[in-house]
C-alpha cells in the first residue's frame, strides 16, 4: 500500500494526453507520477489503424502507437502507477487523491482521464454486451466472420468501424439518423464506395431482437416512420460519441452541460494548479495528435505554475 505520498505533479490518466504530459514533465525535471488505471494507453489502443499521426506514413495501430509512447515515457523514468482513482479532494492545496492502492498529495495535477463510448439506452443493451453488442469493432469484429452486422453512428469512429468490419463480415449496415455523415469526407467516401456496406440514412435502432443475444434489429426511418426488421444481423457496434470521464471531479471542478471539464487557454481548470488535457476537456477534435498536444501544453503550464509557488 502506498502511504500518504507528497508529489510535485500527479497525472491522472495514461492515454495520449496523460503520457505526453508525463514525457514533457519528466524532461523538465518535475518527476511526475502517472496514475494510469489498470491498463495504460486509453481508448486509442482499440483503433485498428491510425493514418493521420505524423511520422507513420504507412499507418500504425493504436495499440502499437501507445506502446511506443509508453516506452518513451519509461525512457525518461516516468513512474506509472497501475491504480484506480476512487476519490479526490481539491478543496485545498496540496490536493488529495485516493486510489485503490493508497493516498497521494500533489501541488499540481493534470487530469487526462479521456472519455467513454456513449450507449443508445435500448432495452437489452446492457444484457447483450459481449453477446452481440459492442463498442469496439477492433476488439470484437473477428468474432462475426462471414456474418451480417450493423454499425450505428455517423462520425469518424463509425465510418472507420464500418470499413474495418468488412474485413471479416459478409455485410455491414451503417445506420445513421441523419441524411449525411458528420465524419471526414475521405472516410465517408470509403464507406460509400465499399460494396459490403449498406447505408441506412435517416434511420434509428428501435429494438434489439433476440432472447439472450443479438439475433436481429428493428429499425425505423425517422422521416417516413417505416419500420424494417434486419433479421440476419448478429451484432451491433455502437459508435455514437463519447461521455467524458469526469464523474470523479463533479462538484470539485467546473464542467459544462455535457460533463467536459472547463479550462482556460492555458488548460487550467477552475482550481489553480489543476489542469486538464485531451478528450476529458475537448468535445470538438477528438484526435490523438490534439490530445498529445494538449498534454504537452498542460505539462508546460503546470511547470510554470509550480515555479510560482516555489518562488
Amino acid at each position: 500500500m502506498a502511504g500518504n505520498n507528497k508529489e510535485k505533479m500527479i497525472i491522472i490518466g495514461g492515454g495520449p494526453a496523460g503520457l505526453t504530459a508525463a514525457i514533457y514533465a519528466a524532461r523538465a525535471g518535475l518527476n511526475p507520477m502517472v496514475i494510469v488505471g489498470p491498463e495504460p494507453g486509453g481508448q486509442i489502443t482499440t483503433t485498428s489503424e491510425i493514418e493521420n499521426y505524423p511520422g507513420f506514413p504507412e499507418g500504425i495501430t493504436g495499440f502499437d502507437l501507445m506502446q511506443k509512447v509508453i516506452e518513451q515515457a519509461q525512457k525518461f523514468d516516468v513512474r506509472l502507477q497501475y491504480e484506480v482513482v476512487e476519490n479526490v479532494d481539491f478543496n485545498n492545496s496540496p490536493y488529495n487523491i485516493k486510489t485503490d492502492g493508497g493516498e497521494y498529495q500533489a501541488d499540481s495535477i493534470i487530469i487526462a482521464t479521456g472519455a467513454s463510448p456513449r450507449k443508445l439506452g435500448l432495452e437489452k443493451e446492457e444484457d447483450f454486451i459481449g453477446k452481440g453488442i459492442s463498442y469496439c469493432a477492433t476488439c470484437d469484429g473477428a468474432f462475426f466472420k462471414d456474418q451480417e452486422v450493423a454499425v450505428v453512428g455517423g462520425g469518424d469512429v463509425a465510418l472507420e468501424e464500418a470499413n474495418y468490419l468488412t474485413n471479416f463480415c459478409s455485410k455491414v449496415y451503417l445506420i445513421h439518423r441523419r441524411d449525411q455523415f458528420r465524419g471526414t469526407k475521405i472516410l465517408g467516401d470509403r464507406v460509400k464506395n465499399n460494396s459490403k456496406v449498406e447505408i441506412l440514412w435517416d434511420t434509428e435502432v428501435r429494438e434489439l431482437l433476440g432472447g439472450n443475444k443479438v439475433e436481429g434489429l428493428l429499425v425505423e426511418n425517422n422521416k417516413t416512420g417505416e419500420e424494417t426488421r434486419l433479421e440476419n444481423v448478429k451484432a451491433l457496434f455502437i459508435a455514437v460519441g463519447y461521455k467524458p470521464n469526469t464523474d470523479l471531479f463533479k462538484g470539485q471542478l467546473e464542467v459544462d452541460d455535457r460533463g467536459y471539464i472547463i479550462t482556460n487557454d492555458r488548460l487550467m481548470t477552475s482550481k489553480e494548479g489543476i489542469f486538464a488535457a485531451g478528450d476529458v476537456q475537448d468535445p470538438h477534435y477528438r484526435q490523438v495528435v490534439t490530445s498529445a498536444a494538449s498534454g504537452a501544453i498542460a505539462a508546460m503550464e503546470a511547470g510554470k505554475y509550480l515555479e510560482t509557488i516555489e518562488d
